[in-house]
């Protein structure tokens, strides 16, 4: 039975690491009571206190059976009626919570479809979207057969980590024997080369589409252009950068065909997403890389924000108080401008962009050891001409390359 509106909606976020601070505050604009689950080392982030009812630590190696008593330690003081992972990490845990205290949303089956780079592909292969051909790597001579048919080169990818981190390319057989070899060397259970997958590497254009649904239908969504490959960025270096695809291309209506089928197959009724695909250079064809359950990272929040006027962590927040009060959003309408980013590792603490003052800039990032700016234009050739310059300027001006250790990566 559907609660009233005048109903005080109490929501609990769970953030191992800092960010959705928009959609903390957007909960507590739209009346809720907003409490926060998140570890030892992140309790000094500049969290929105003003925003928030509760601020809560765990121990930085909490385990999902903490959570899950200390969920339930604030249930009971008040009702809970939504409990919500702001970050990757914790979208597994958070269902295991919203199992235990029978709250609605996305349960721990589904959760890990969204964790688990292969359990999505066999999902997405079985709904009909093209993915690149791959196997796990659990049995060898279902590996060797792979192999033999497809042809190198390859990419070796953690089933569960997020965006290129851990990710390899291979060109021959053998370097792929060896990586299971060294995976399986590992003293970590979950290091082993079970947790890893194969896959052909496609050569093409990366996109992303990051959007809402609501009772199982996309109501809002953007579809956006990378640079270079994150692939490329988290190896190599470099300038991220991402920019709107354009309205009534072929390239926008598939790709937003494509999001809505994959989020139906897996099984999103209520929340955000970020899907990534590639378009392959050798068919034009767009195949299925990944998606996740959660606002996509790097300040693409606030980069389809410029082109759309919605921001998504706050969109989220009104959906998810709007669903605990028996209302609904209805679809978005967004406004049709591009928007764009360039973002990079710094070499200084705070770099100084003042000299870039061009009119379209709406956002600068102010995180340490990171320059970025995000533009806003009627027309994408203006964005495109921006980005173009600022990963140029940020080359010589500001840029610095960290590689990435054994299983890390930029968070996208």
């Amino acid at each position: 039975m559907a609660e009233s509106s005048s109903t005080q909606v109490n929501v609990v976020c769970l953030a191992s690491h800092f960010k959705g601070e928009e959609f903390l505050r957007e909960c507590k604009r739209q009346g809720a009571h907003v409490e926060l689950l998140t570890r030892e080392r992140t309790l000094r982030e500049d969290w929105p206190r003003d925003a928030l009812d509760g601020l809560h630590a765990l121990p930085d190696d909490a385990g999902a059976e903490l959570v899950i008593h200390a969920a339930a330690q604030l249930g009971r003081r008040r009702k809970l009626h939504a409990f919500v992972a702001l970050e990757e990490f914790d979208v597994i845990t958070a269902a295991l919570v919203r199992e235990h205290l029978r709250l609605p949303g996305l349960d721990s089956a589904r959760a890990r479809v969204f964790r688990d780079k292969l359990s999505m592909r066999e999902s997405a292969h079985a709904a009909g979207i093209r993915v690149p051909e791959f196997v796990p790597l659990f049995n060898f001579q279902e590996i060797g057969e792979y192999m033999e048919r497809t042809g190198p080169p390859w990419v070796v990818k953690p089933r569960s980590d997020v965006s290129s981190s851990g990710i390899k390319k291979l060109d021959e057989a053998e370097q792929v024997w060896r990586a299971i070899d060294a995976l399986d060397a590992r003293e970590a259970l979950q290091d082993k080369s079970s947790y890893y997958l194969l896959e052909c590497y496609v050569a093409g254009e990366v996109f992303h589409v990051d959007s809402l649904t609501e009772d199982g239908e996309v109501i809002f969504s953007g579809a956006s252009r990378y640079g270079r490959p994150p692939l490329n960025v988290a190896h190599d270096g470099g300038v991220f950068t991402s920019r709107t695809v354009e309205y009534d291309s072929p390239e926008h209506k598939e790709l937003t065909r494509l999001n809505s089928e994959l989020l139906r197959a897996l099984g999103l009724e209520n929340g955000a997403a970020h899907a990534e695909f590639i378009c392959g250079a050798s068919d034009g064809e767009f195949y299925f890389l990944e998606v996740a359950a959660r606002v996509g990272g790097a300040h693409i929040a606030e980069t389809l924000e410029a082109a759309s006027g919605f921001n998504l962590w706050r969109e989220w927040a009104r959906s998810e108080v709007a669903h605990a009060r028996g209302e609904r959003l209805g679809r978005l309408e967004p406004r049709r401008e591009y928007g764009g980013i360039a973002l990079s590792l710094a070499r200084q603490e705070r770099p100084d962009t003042s000299a870039y003052d061009d009119p379209e800039i709406v956002f600068r990032v102010a995180k340490p050891y990171h320059v970025g700016l995000v533009v806003r234009g009627p027309k994408l050739e203006r964005v495109e001409e921006l980005l173009e310059s600022y990963a140029e300027r940020f080359t010589r001006d500001f840029s610095a390359y960290a590689p990435p250790p054994e299983r890390r990566g930029i968070n996208l």
